[in-house]
């Protein structure tokens, strides 16, 4: 198992790797839109926040030797469920291989934001 560790996407904000590599397999943490220089929010409207988040997501892929053409399964965390098709419109344009998925309303993600997605990707 190894620990994946970029300066291309946010530091990680708790007890966490930004993504593990094990068997052949890159698991990453839920990433959001925060902009990895600062850590500030990068947006105020899912489309923006969505873009930051396919970027750190790439970053981190990269970092890992993957990228989104292997994600296997996705996971999608949005704040309002009324954002579900301007989501997928930035979604489609980088999971062009459509890896299974899930995407679910939550009540509050870190910071407020709007969006949070997690990647299982082969190596």
């Amino acid at each position: 198992m190894k620990k994946i560790s970029t300066k291309k996407a946010p530091a990680a904000i708790g007890p966490y790797s930004q993504a593990v590599k094990a068997n052949g397999f890159v698991f990453t943490s839920g990433v959001v839109a925060l902009m990895p220089e600062t850590g500030e929010i990068d947006g105020d409207t899912i489309e923006v926040q969505a873009e930051r988040v396919m970027k750190n997501i790439g970053a981190i892929l990269d970092e890992a030797g993957t990228s989104f053409e292997n994600a296997v399964k996705t996971t999608c965390f949005l704040a309002d469920m009324n954002d579900f098709d301007k989501f997928n419109a930035v979604y489609e344009k980088y999971f062009t291989g459509k890896p299974a998925r899930s995407c679910v309303a939550v009540k509050t993600l870190p910071k407020n934001l709007l969006c949070e997605v997690e990647v299982i990707a082969v190596k």
